[in-house]
């Protein structure tokens, strides 16, 4: 059977309808109101359109027409007509390849790290080689139903577009050539990525630790942040994850908090220890993070720049972990670097050295802090100074 030909407000629709028959079942189908907010969602969406009712009535028309659609009554008595619709049957997709297909009519072209992290909330995929085995097995269909495109320069991986209607470029969309796919850093697997991180910070812990010297208090707002971190913990104890050689965890101290470190890398943990005794610090890995031994919870957990090794798919785990680990009321603080780039970094505080830097999204932390429960989220964004490297820094500060 011939694959259909979808135009660019016919894609839209179905993506839409597909997406919204997972994520909110209970008001599906959908009104032609819900239907039209749900094409002109400006998160989620690439590009971002404003059909009117009238475009999507025409739309859904031919498309009914066209065996793709159906048009329901929302219920005994009722007047209001419904969209449900037929895409999945019609091209029997199974529940990972209707995922791939949904995200990938509702955006465009994408990375297959995109990919995962951007179906999540339809299809879980283990990791990245899961969602390219099944793009690879919708490619191989006898009517393929995507395609991979080649690499264009800039870009970190290949990207993989749908095969059922013409996709253009969004105008004003970033252009390709500054596409990142954040997980490419898991190329080699998670462990892989681990030792490297891990044996980078234990071979550069000392000249780390001689490098920082008295730099926080070179930053004003860091400072303001970090004392109103303490602030709000109150008596509550404070766990500084991914705490390094231990500066921030002992400026934290100074405050009068109770304060621990967890880091990665032993050779970290053991210059902390050795520069700040009266400390405690841990190996230990964010994602499986404990709660403290003498409370409930912990009042504040601070990331100070800890989450710049990981994938665009880890982000919203590594946020759900820490925040379960939090007291009532506790706080979540998070330092990242924020832009549009994974940077290889060949050069460590004089050290040489092999290591991947992920400039994160602002917008997926954020949807990552809010997917977590929170629902009292302040952020901040600044430029870098003078000393630091050319990248915008991104601080959020949470509390449920």
């Amino acid at each position: 059977m011939a694959l259909p030909v979808l135009d660019a407000t016919e894609q839209r629709i179905l993506g839409s309808l597909l997406e919204k028959q997972r994520t909110v079942p209970a008001t599906y189908p959908l009104s032609l109101n819900a239907l039209r907010v749900a094409c002109n969602q400006t998160s989620s969406r690439d590009p971002v359109t404003d059909f009117d009712d009238q475009t999507i009535e025409t739309a859904a028309r031919e498309l009914k027409g066209r065996g793709l659609l159906r048009v329901v009554w929302a219920g005994k008595g009722s007047r209001t007509l419904k969209y449900h619709q037929l895409l999945d049957e019609v091209l029997s997709l199974q529940p990972d390849e209707r995922a791939l297909l949904t995200v990938l009519l509702l955006r465009g072209p994408q990375a297959p790290g995109e990919l995962k992290t951007r179906t999540e909330r339809l299809h879980s995929f283990a990791d990245r080689d899961a969602v390219e085995q099944v793009l690879h097995r919708m490619a191989a269909l006898p009517e393929p139903l995507v395609r991979e495109l080649e690499r264009r320069p800039g870009q970190q991986d290949r990207r993989w577009v749908h095969l059922l209607g013409p996709v253009a470029e969004p105008a004003g969309a970033v252009p390709a050539a500054t596409a990142v796919d954040r997980d490419v850093v898991l190329a080699e697997g998670t462990d892989a990525r681990d030792q490297r991180v891990r044996g980078t910070y234990d071979q550069v812990a000392d000249a780390y630790f001689e490098r920082l010297g008295d730099e926080l208090t070179e930053r004003p707002f860091d400072v303001w942040l970090l004392e109103r971190i303490a602030s709000l913990a109150g008596s509550d104890p404070i766990v500084d994850v991914g705490c390094g050689p231990g500066h921030v965890a002992a400026f934290l101290a100074d405050t009068g908090a109770t304060v621990s470190g967890i880091d990665l890398s032993p050779q970290m943990v053991a210059v902390a220890s050795r520069e700040f005794p009266d400390l405690d610090f841990q190996v230990g890995n964010l994602f499986s993070l404990l709660k403290p031994r003498t409370a409930a919870g912990w009042g504040a957990v601070l990331a100070w720049y800890s989450l710049v090794h990981l994938a665009g798919s880890e982000l919203a785990p590594a946020i759900a972990a820490l925040a379960r680990t939090l007291t009532p009321g506790g706080v979540l603080a998070v330092a990242v670097h924020a832009g549009d780039e994974v940077r290889r970094v060949t050069e460590f505080v004089g050290e040489p050295v092999e290591l991947d830097f992920v400039l994160h999204d602002q917008a997926q932390v954020l949807a990552a802090f809010a997917a977590a429960g929170f629902s009292e989220i302040e952020w901040y964004r600044r430029g870098p100074g003078a000393d630091e490297a050319p990248t915008d820094r991104l601080y959020v500060l949470a509390r449920r």
